[in-house]
């Protein structure tokens, strides 16, 4: 499966369409942003703090999306291809952690 590599094409056409990449930290200033973003749905979402009226409703999906997306605007940029380095990641979680947890 190449779905993280599909994502990053459509990213890169997206992004090329429309103005080409930012530098990498301001690339890595949107990824804290969303993040931000994020952790104010989900302690909001979870009862620790309320929203302030101005802000509007975003649901986690999406500030999980604009995350990814952010995420993989950097990938690009760096030429890095996530699919690679996700399956290597998972092969690593499944050796160091396979009777981590049980």
């Amino acid at each position: 499966m190449n779905s993280l590599k599909i994502l990053q094409n459509e990213v890169d056409k997206w992004i090329k369409s429309h103005g080409g990449y930012w530098s990498p930290l301001a690339m890595l200033g949107a990824v804290m942003e969303e993040l931000g973003e994020l952790s104010r749905e989900i302690n909001f979402r979870e009862g620790f703090k309320p929203k302030k009226d101005y802000i509007k409703k975003h649901s986690i999906g999406e500030e999980l999306s604009d995350t990814i997306f952010a995420l993989i605007c950097i990938a690009n940029h760096y030429e890095i291809d996530l699919q690679e380095e996700f399956n290597r990641i998972l092969k690593k979680y499944s050796e160091r952690d396979a009777n981590r947890f049980t």
